[in-house]
């Protein structure tokens, strides 16, 4: 039986997490096991622009809801790239559309950690999967 990852079990174990250091852990370890688009995806044509580091992300639909993978060669971006997959994946376009993906990355206190061209690339990101969705 696996274990259902929800934004607001995120959100406890981040307030457990004792320093930043930690947290950065596991975003770390998040992103290893959330990551895990196939190499044989990670082409240009699911390449985002944009981000500094290289992402890939694909948006899929079954039925009524969305199937989200995602990779990146930069482990802090593969573990942001998992919370979002986290937030969106097996999502409605209407549920995507109603979580504050913003406020939930300020009550992680992603918000006042991330440098700004961090900021921008999750941003952008997060407004392309937004947009493959119909939102």
């Amino acid at each position: 039986m696996s274990v259902i990852i929800t934004p607001q079990k995120i959100l406890l174990n981040f307030q457990r997490c004792t320093s930043w250091e930690d947290k950065y852990l596991y975003m770390i370890e998040l992103g290893d096991r959330f990551c895990r688009l196939p190499l044989s995806e990670q082409t240009d044509n699911h390449k985002l622009r944009g981000c500094q580091s290289s992402v890939w992300i694909t948006l899929n639909k079954s039925g009524t809801t969305f199937q989200l993978a995602a990779n990146s060669d930069a482990a802090i971006v593969k573990g942001l790239l998992a919370l979002i997959i986290i937030a969106y994946d097996q999502k409605t376009s209407q549920q995507i559309a109603a979580f504050n993906i913003d406020a939930w990355f300020e009550q992680l206190g992603l918000t006042q950690h991330l440098t700004s061209t961090r900021a921008i690339g999750i941003a952008t990101i997060i407004k392309q999967v937004q947009l493959m969705s119909g939102v």
